[in-house]
């Protein structure tokens, strides 16, 4: 089933089947969501963990006004910044969506998302806020490498060991619950959705146009207004919390407290882009052999 997704056909797609579309950071994957729920109907539902926040919808590249009106979106920011919201809230929400029988299709880069939609989720027990700020404090005094030392072998072998809020979350579950992550992921029960019952399609593009995408498209976010919707956050700014993590929203925030020049933040933007493309690929690489693969234009 690979073809082309520019010249992707939707008759190709069992219309009574939910479909679950994942990519990198601009590889199209809004744009071919949205071709299918205009031909076959449906309701396209985020899987992207920074496009559920209020506060970015422009600099996450959230659907616009124009798509939504196309066809219903779920799930797209939805959740004030401060406010509580993880992987398990958002297999809820989902699972919420899937019991009014609708068809859904589910699109979104983060693979922690998907992977615990089709594979199951282990219920965690929820971190105390002290533990969190414990934590966040440490970190903030040690850096992550001493909370990564701290995990059982299995975890950190499991881990994602460049990105600092799945290690900071990895410490805190083995702090509170004595056991470590892997091993609860290892227990983990039956998935919401499982390969099997849906049409899984994972969109792959060429490294060095998907490089062109990402400065092209964050030069209009700018233009969009991406600098009004990071200062409208500043006054209450946390950069170690997860709405926080918006690629491109440190970097602005430096501008904007004339740390660096509006050209250096684009710069370093656009590399933390790029490099977190790099990330999701080879995470797509591992772990998504059974989705039907595409090729992006």
């Amino acid at each position: 089933m690979d073809q082309t997704a520019d010249h992707f056909d939707p008759d190709h797609i069992d219309p009574a089947r939910h479909v679950l579309i994942a990519g990198p950071t601009a590889s199209g994957k809004s744009a071919l969501a949205l071709r299918l729920a205009v031909a076959q109907g449906g309701v396209v539902v985020n899987a992207d963990a920074l496009q559920v926040w209020s506060c970015w919808r422009v600099l996450s590249a959230r659907p616009s006004a124009a798509d939504e009106a196309a066809a219903p979106h779920m799930l797209y920011g939805h959740v004030a910044p401060g406010a509580e919201y993880s992987v398990g809230h958002w297999l809820r929400d989902v699972a919420g969506l899937l019991a009014t029988g609708q068809r859904l299709i589910i699109v979104g880069g983060t693979g922690l998302y998907l992977s615990a939609l089709t594979t199951g989720l282990a219920e965690i027990p929820q971190t105390p806020p002290e533990l969190r700020a414990m934590a966040t404090a440490r970190v903030q005094r040690e850096g992550f490498a001493a909370l990564l030392a701290e995990l059982d072998p299995a975890t950190a072998a499991r881990i994602d060991r460049q990105n600092p809020v799945r290690v900071q979350r990895a410490w805190e579950v083995q702090a509170v619950t004595g056991r470590g992550l892997a091993a609860w992921q290892d227990a983990t029960p039956a998935p919401l959705l499982p390969l099997a019952q849906c049409t899984p399609l994972l969109i792959e593009t060429d490294r060095d146009l998907l490089a062109a995408r990402i400065a092209v498209r964050f030069d209009a976010m700018i233009a969009a207004g991406a600098l009004m919707e990071v200062r409208s956050v500043l006054p209450f700014w946390d950069p170690t919390a997860p709405w926080a993590q918006a690629i491109g929203a440190p970097e602005l925030v430096a501008y904007l407290r004339d740390e660096m020049s509006l050209a250096a933040a684009t710069e370093a933007a656009v590399i933390a882009t790029q490099q977190y493309a790099k990330r999701q690929r080879t995470w797509f690489r591992g772990r998504m052999h059974d989705w039907h693969k595409i090729k992006g234009a």
